[in-house]
């Protein structure tokens, strides 16, 4: 059923694909950033600080996305014996990080006009801060150890581990009385965002998604380059 998935197999597929995912990244980035930048109007309490929501927003949703497929793939991966699950998540793993980090970061910017200062521990920005480190540990666990097996083992455990804080970043402001304001984006009831910001924060959501796309497969195809050489079919 997973022979699909076999690195030799979609080597050729993924060596010719950043190209082109990087041509479509920019073509989206660009009305991206007119529409957020430019056409968007500015909050009326908040003025044009609140156009960092374009770039803060959709690098947490892109963040939180990637280590729930990072646990998904492992979880997998160790059920049916696919290594390329684990390879597939190794690779996913560095961009999730680069995300994590840029939505601390302007949420730390944010937070300065907003509510007066850098940083404070609230729920979300705390169980935010909790994830990076248990990217950081998904990461490191690669680097330390050699035996494959062990990798798994550990990697496996540390991504379901980190998951349980998933939800907790998702409703905690729901659970506790935080400085964030409620989800104003909603699947199951009423959005409360308008139209004129909601366009352009999914457009800057398709040009995340891209890049990290683009930093997937530059990843992914540096791992298979290393299998090969190696003349293995295996992490």
């Amino acid at each position: 059923m997973f022979k699909i998935f076999e690195p030799n197999k979609i080597f050729s597929i993924t060596s010719r694909a950043p190209k082109y995912v990087l041509i479509l990244f920019v073509l989206v980035l660009s009305i991206g950033l007119v529409e957020a930048l430019i056409i968007s109007p500015q909050d009326y309490k908040q003025s044009h600080s609140v156009r960092i929501m374009y770039v803060h927003v959709p690098a947490a949703w892109i963040s939180l996305g990637i280590f729930s497929s990072i646990t998904i793939l492992s979880l997998s991966g160790y059920i049916f014996k696919n290594n390329n699950f684990f390879l597939v998540a190794k690779s996913l793993a560095p961009s999730g990080l680069v995300f994590n980090i840029i939505a601390l970061v302007t949420g730390s910017i944010w937070g300065k006009p907003t509510w007066g200062t850098w940083w404070a521990w609230d729920a979300r920005i705390t169980s935010m801060l909790i994830l990076a480190i248990f990217y950081l540990m998904y990461l490191v666990a690669w680097r330390i150890y050699d035996d494959r097996d062990k990798i798994i083992k550990v990697t496996t455990l540390i991504t379901l581990l980190g998951i349980i804080n998933v939800p907790i970043i998702k409703y905690s402001v729901d659970w506790w009385n935080t400085l964030h304001q409620p989800a104003s984006i909603n699947i199951l009831s009423k959005s409360t965002i308008h139209s004129s910001m909601l366009f352009p924060l999914l457009i800057m959501t398709a040009a995340f998604a891209l890049f990290s796309l683009l930093i997937f497969l530059m990843k992914y195809n540096t791992e298979l380059i290393k299998i090969k050489n190696k003349g293995l079919d295996r992490l």
